[in-house]
């Protein structure tokens, strides 16, 4: 049965109308950095991120909570029921040896049981790891998945199916840590046996006394630079982000928010984020059981057909591939949007080529001018440090800072990096003092890592505009630097639908050169003559693909023509990124270093003097 959230739009806030407008006040200091804060005070939050789910469970008891697929339809909890559900699991956990030293360690994709035990094991103060799966379903020595248990230490590990899990579990030193399967399997413990009833009368009072500043959760980063960083957050981070959140979208609140998502709540964005959004708001999370994959972005769309949200939140490459779809389907894409308050991107820089296929989805669905929007923040933020809650007209632009947050704009390396200090800041790293130590400036801002410059010069209010990691941009031989993350996004924009991903070479070389990573079902549209059973090497090799994509760098390099900007060869490659190597995170986040290390062969080819037939040699105009 489908289900919609609209309800009367007379009687909402629409558009740009329902947000804050920002209040912005900057300073610049004699050393060049500048400081810029919200004039809007941040308003009062909860202790614990559960209190506020106590409240709607009395406010709302027979609202739906969370609701995961079954069968054709939804298989979903209340606030009441899951209150109820949360403090059993509360109590039973409290019998067992967890705690801070021994915290919980989930490796389950989202649904309902990773839900529940992750809020009874933080109502009463007992930390959660939720690590990605792919660690343990995608990786074949599993070598992060060891790394993150060995620093943890955990008391119990929960995963939904544990026979499926065999292989990865078993490398693991279990000896002494409890086994949660939602799924029967030979020496797990049961999910169901944690709602069991309890004679302990004392989760209330426990939950009562939990801090602040408590450890709720234990986020391992993606490892850019290795293995993941176990980043500390509190419940004062978690709560602080909602709270401030709320006040830039006051609109969020005019009717029950109603998400439809899929994005993992082992990274901040999905979890701390969205997650924590439909909790503070007493809003209905539907688990979206599809991925941006090619595989499984079909679920998505049905899902999407099934029930409208009223917000809908997506990474770039989520959205590129949902495009794909809603344009081959416009009821659905009418539904959608003429459901939504806005739509909101994060993760990574959206392409222009994506922000004007939406305005066209959005125009046809007669919802023209709906907010298109995005906000910046890290896992050691909570993750929201600046939003847009104002008009904007193309992507790029990450917004002003929050209520309660300062931003610390700071010269580095030719470029501006932003800081951040506030309530939503993480204390620190997991069991690592001295990364803690370095992650933070004299004055104790984080440190990102993350560039930015102002959209308009002089008027703060306008936003900042992402301008890539510092670490990854690079010089030429010139001494030119070669800004990564714009020129990334701007390639990857030519080439579109037939490239999903490119990384940048050129350090220490006398031009710009590219790795690709091919999507091969759109570069098999150019190529019909070749049969469904030709391996990619023969796609990627076709003359019309390989046409394609010099004709999209010639115009590229028609537009940028300096040699910061102008490609001269690339290489299509068919192999995918792999999660082992750390080439990509399992939102899709491609990095940069892991990729130019693990395939450093083909960097090589790409600057060889006499090039290979794999190099495809583009040239300026």
């Amino acid at each position: 049965m489908e289900q919609t959230a609209r309800g009367n739009p007379t009687e909402l806030r629409r558009g740009y109308a329902g947000f804050a407008t920002p209040r912005i006040a900057g300073e610049t200091r004699s050393d060049g950095s500048r400081i810029l804060r919200s004039l809007t005070p941040l308003n009062p939050y909860p202790q614990t991120i559960t209190a506020r789910f106590g409240h709607w469970a009395r406010e709302v008891p027979s609202r739906d909570f969370m609701a995961e697929r079954s069968g054709a339809g939804w298989r979903s909890v209340t606030y009441h029921e899951a209150m109820q559900m949360i403090e059993a699991i509360a109590a039973s956990l409290l019998s067992r040896d967890l705690g801070a030293e021994r915290p919980i360690m989930i490796v389950a994709d989202n649904g309902l049981d990773h839900a529940l035990l992750a809020l009874g094991a933080m109502h009463v103060g007992i930390p959660v790891a939720p690590i990605s799966p792919a660690y343990a379903r995608l990786s074949q020595d599993f070598g992060k998945l060891r790394y993150v248990f060995d620093a943890l230490t955990p008391g119990m590990v929960y995963v939904h199916n544990a026979s499926a899990m065999e292989k990865a579990l078993a490398a693991l030193d279990m000896h002494g840590v409890e086994l949660v399967s939602s799924l029967p399997a030979k020496g797990a413990t049961s999910f169901a046996a944690l709602l069991a009833p309890s004679d302990r009368a004392d989760v209330a009072s426990i939950h009562a006394e939990v801090a602040a500043d408590a450890i709720a959760k234990i986020l391992f980063t993606s490892g850019s630079t290795g293995m993941p960083k176990g980043v500390i957050n509190t419940h004062r981070m978690m709560c602080s982000n909602q709270a401030c959140i709320l006040q830039i979208w006051p609109l969020i609140a005019d009717r029950p928010l109603v998400l439809v998502d899929w994005l993992p709540w082992s990274h901040t964005f999905g979890a701390n984020h969205n997650f924590n959004m439909v909790i503070h708001n007493g809003g209905t999370f539907y688990i979206d059981d599809g991925r941006p994959l090619p595989t499984a972005i079909g679920r998505t769309v049905e899902n999407l057909r099934l029930v409208q949200p009223t917000v809908y939140f997506n990474v770039p490459r989520g959205f590129a591939m949902l495009l794909d779809e809603l344009e081959r389907d416009r009821p659905t894409a009418d539904k959608l949007f003429r459901a939504i308050e806005f739509i909101f991107y994060a993760g990574a820089a959206l392409p222009q080529s994506s922000w004007s296929r939406i305005e066209k989805l959005c125009e046809s669905a007669g919802v023209p001018g709906l907010p298109l929007i995005s906000s910046w923040g890290t896992t050691e933020t909570a993750p929201m440090s600046t939003s847009v809650h104002y008009r904007i007209d193309r992507a790029g632009n990450i917004g002003v800072p929050v209520p309660g947050t300062e931003i610390k704009l700071v010269p580095l390396d030719g470029k501006t990096e932003i800081r951040v200090r506030g309530p939503n800041v993480t204390p620190g790293y997991w069991r690592a003092p001295e990364l803690t130590a370095a992650t933070f400036d004299e004055e104790g801002f984080y440190r990102s890592g993350d560039a930015v410059y102002f959209a308009e010069e002089g008027r703060p209010e306008r936003g900042l505009v992402f301008d890539g990691r510092i670490g990854e941009n690079f010089k030429l031989t010139s001494g030119t630097w070669v800004n990564v993350g714009t020129l990334r996004t701007a390639v990857v924009a030519a080439m579109a639908p037939i490239v999903d991903d490119a990384v940048v070479t050129g350090h220490d070389r006398d031009d710009v050169r590219l790795l690709l990573f091919a999507n091969i079902g759109n570069c098999r549209k150019l190529c019909p003559e070749l049969a469904e059973s030709e391996p990619p090497a023969r796609v990627v090799a076709a003359p019309t693909v390989r046409q394609a994509i010099i004709a999209a760098l010639r115009e590229h390099n028609r537009r940028e023509p300096a040699s910061s900007t102008c490609i001269m060869r690339a290489i299509l490659m068919t192999e995918p990124p792999t999660i082992d190597a750390g080439e990509i995170t399992d939102k899709g986040y491609i990095n940069q270093r892991a990729v130019l290390s693990r395939r450093s062969k083909l960097v090589e080819m790409l600057y060889a003097d006499n090039p290979a037939e794999e190099v495809i040699v583009v040239g300026a105009v």
